[in-house]
């Protein structure tokens, strides 16, 4: 190899690692963001999603935080949805004949 291909091969691997950077960034701003969102529902404070960016034990700390905190929230009303109850005695099939 001649000093320009090594220039070249060097500017498509660091062009490479440019895209897989933006990539990494976008996915981590979008799981912050949908912790925050998350956070906020449960009545806890939104910042701490950010705690998803210490590498490696984030996400465990923040899941570990969603299940064993009280979530204030409004408790939906109990209301039934469904089919009717059934009447109490069902009426009887007409005989049938051969």
């Amino acid at each position: 190899m001649d000093q320009n291909q090594m220039n070249q091969m060097g500017g498509i691997i660091a062009g490479f690692f440019g895209v897989i950077l933006l990539f990494v960034l976008a996915f981590t701003a979008f799981w912050v963001f949908i912790y925050w969102r998350i956070l906020k529902k449960a009545g806890l404070e939104g910042p701490l999603a950010l705690l998803i960016l210490v590498p490696g034990i984030g996400y465990i700390i923040v899941l570990c935080i969603l299940a064993f905190s009280e979530w204030k929230v409004v408790p939906a009303p109990q209301q039934v949805y469904g089919y009717p109850p059934p009447p109490p005695t069902y009426p009887t099939a007409p005989p049938t004949q051969l």
